[in-house]
């Protein structure tokens, strides 16, 4: 198979996955996955950030879809681990730059809740009940071994995209014109 012909299966596997399962509610906000998805790569792209850490907030809930426990597990006192199976997901198509981020978004958040005063206030009921199932806030020694991690700094700005990229009101660029603009440069990041 060409890397053009690799490129296009992924662009195709994705366009699949977002436009089919992506029709979902994300949380209370009165907007989709896609529409979260769509959003958060737009942010991304307004700060000037790479293409991986474009195509990385994309694609950083891919965990949601992909799973088969339903639309709101957190609401029955599950954690779907989405970030780890999405995560997963990635690393078998992306390099680190895209996969990792994604891998670590969820401890960014507890990080974020464990040093930041009122990020925890400004997260939505649904976030704080999936913050629970996800640990909770950080102790020292985690917020330590968070901060070491090489894409740390990534996933903490891939987190505060996440909170951006809830507005009912918002447009944004297709799906394919994100894939078009960053999806090449993000596979050979």
């Amino acid at each position: 198979m060409t890397a053009l012909t690799s490129t296009q299966v992924l662009f195709d596997e994705i366009r699949d996955i977002y436009l089919g399962n992506a029709r979902r509610p994300y949380g209370l906000y009165g907007i989709n996955q896609l529409q979260h998805a769509l959003q958060s790569a737009a942010h991304a792209e307004a700060q000037a950030l790479s293409s991986a850490l474009v195509i990385a907030c994309l694609l950083h809930d891919v965990g949601h879809m992909i799973h088969d426990l339903g639309e709101a597990p957190a609401e029955e006192g599950v954690d779907d681990l989405h970030e780890a199976l999405g995560a997963d997901w990635a690393a078998a198509r992306f390099p680190l730059p895209v996969s990792e981020p994604i891998r670590l978004h969820v401890a960014a958040k507890r990080y974020l809740c464990s040093v930041e005063p009122g990020y925890m206030d400004g997260l939505s009921k649904d976030s704080r009940i999936s913050l629970a199932l996800q640990g909770g806030v950080m102790d020292d020694a985690e917020q330590l071994a968070f901060l070491n991690e090489p894409f740390a700094d990534q996933a903490i700005a891939l987190r505060r995209i996440d909170e951006l990229a809830k507005d009912k009101n918002a447009e944004t660029d297709s799906l394919e014109a994100f894939l078009e603009r960053h999806l090449m440069a993000a596979l050979n990041a």
